[in-house]
């Protein structure tokens, strides 16, 4: 017998078990004895059809072959046939989301997921939960994805790394919709997770802990969220794999960038890069070309072309990956700030302008940053009103959403901005936020009582 079937059938339930038995027996029309004969006892045979007994490896493969049925059928799996075409089904539905083509994905789910029923059948189940939310996400679905995920983490009989990709998705997902709570706390549930089944030792550990760290970090907990960086990079190293390696130094060069120190995030940010060309993963790679990218324009002085070349390679392939809508705002944004920086002030805006459809009130972090680009083009022309209004709709998203430290620097923007026009009240309005956005407050001064 398929060592296989040995481990499905200790873990099969009796009863349903003893029912298939009974039915195919019924379907052939044949009695106890005549089944049983030369096989086992009749008794032994009832007690199985009962629930009672277990048959051995042995005398199922015996019963199977007696009955004219497939040891799957009785184990309640499916046929060997039927699994292929799953499988195959999974592998276009996969191969559909990397080349960006959600709606094939779901036709090709939908069959693997009709086929599957309850069956586990190897994992399968369990994949193509995954490969579902997944479809979802692409298809701008984030609500429905988000329900798929949570229903793959909670479930103790998906397997480890499963439940892994499903937290680092669904941690990706809230923090790009701006929930950081959500996005740290299911993080950090499947961190201890992870730990206790002591499944540390894998790339999607890895990248786990950079995602959990990101949402730190842009929360505002960035001694924390560095030393979670530390702590992967050191396993990325130990692991020595491509994939593991590039989660670990991208993640750290986004928080050099966002700590301002540019000059140190472009060198990890090109090693990463590096080593995830090596891989096949060619979503990711367009995100972290269009990263590096962003990082150029950040340099003194902005290395403007080489940027350009990025982001555009990046868009070009995320046309053709299983790229989401946060995945486009990303380097449409990039494109923005690239178009504004080189003097092309009406490119830009009509860049913006596709980030919030893109974004259509769902990607707040995306949207906030598009408002205070806008803003900056108002700037360029001397018009600080309509620089004040964009400035004052991206930091009031970002308050919204707990983005305090971003929203934090976009006020401390739009206070120097006020200050340069003459606008002194309402600048001085704008450093007071910009200091309640960090946690500073004002401490009450209690009177000195009179001395007698």
């Amino acid at each position: 017998m398929d060592p296989r079937h040995a481990e499905v059938l200790e873990q099969t339930d009796r009863e349903a078990l003893g029912r298939r038995l009974r039915a195919a027996r019924q379907a052939h029309g044949l009695t106890q004895g005549a089944v049983a004969r030369d096989i086992m006892s009749v008794a032994y045979l009832s007690r199985i059809e009962a629930g009672h007994r277990r048959p051995t490896p042995q005398s199922l493969e015996a019963l199977a072959a007696r009955l004219d049925v497939s040891v799957e059928s009785l184990l309640g799996e499916l046929e060997a046939h039927v699994a292929d075409e799953i499988r195959l089904s999974l592998d276009y539905a996969e191969l559909s989301l990397e080349s960006g083509q959600a709606d094939d994905a779901e036709k090709h789910l939908q069959t693997a997921l009709e086929h599957l029923g309850g069956a586990r059948m190897g994992g399968m189940q369990e994949r193509a939960r995954l490969l579902h939310a997944r479809a979802l996400e692409a298809s701008q679905r984030e609500d429905d994805a988000i329900l798929e995920l949570e229903a793959l983490i909670d479930d103790k009989q998906v397997n480890g790394l499963t439940r892994i990709k499903a937290g680092i998705a669904l941690s990706r997902i809230y923090r790009e919709s701006g929930d950081l709570g959500r996005a740290i706390e299911c993080g950090e549930r499947v961190m201890a997770d992870v730990e206790e089944a002591g499944l540390e030792a894998c790339d999607e550990a890895v990248q786990l802990a950079v995602t959990v760290a990101a949402a730190h970090f842009e929360r505002g907990d960035t001694a924390h969220a560095v030393r979670l960086c530390r702590k992967a990079i050191a396993r990325a190293e130990s692991l020595g794999t491509p994939k593991a390696r590039a989660s670990a130094y991208w993640n750290a060069s986004a928080m050099q960038a966002r700590r301002g120190d540019v000059a140190a995030a472009v060198p990890l940010a090109e090693r990463a890069l590096a080593l995830l060309g090596e891989g096949q993963d060619s979503r990711n790679l367009a995100l972290l070309r269009a990263e590096v990218g962003r990082l150029q324009l950040e340099l003194d002085p902005p290395a403007l072309d080489d940027a350009q070349e990025n982001l555009a390679r990046a868009a070009a392939e995320l046309e053709w990956s299983a790229s989401t809508s946060s995945d486009r705002a990303h380097v449409l944004l990039g494109l923005a700030r690239a178009a504004f920086l080189s003097g092309d002030v009406p490119a830009s805006r009509e860049l913006l302008a596709e980030v919030h459809a893109v974004g259509s009130g769902h990607l707040p972090l995306a949207e906030a940053e598009a408002w205070a680009l806008l803003g900056s083009t108002h700037v360029s022309e001397g018009n600080a009103d309509e620089a004040g209004s964009c400035f004052q709709r991206a930091v009031l998203t970002l308050s919204a959403i707990g983005a305090d430290r971003v929203a934090a620097q976009l006020w401390f923007d739009l206070a120097d901005l006020l200050h340069s026009v003459g606008q002194t009240e309402a600048a001085a309005d704008a450093y007071r936020r910009a200091a309640a956005s960090t946690g500073l407050r004002a401490r009450a001064v209690s009177a000195t009582p009179a001395r007698t």
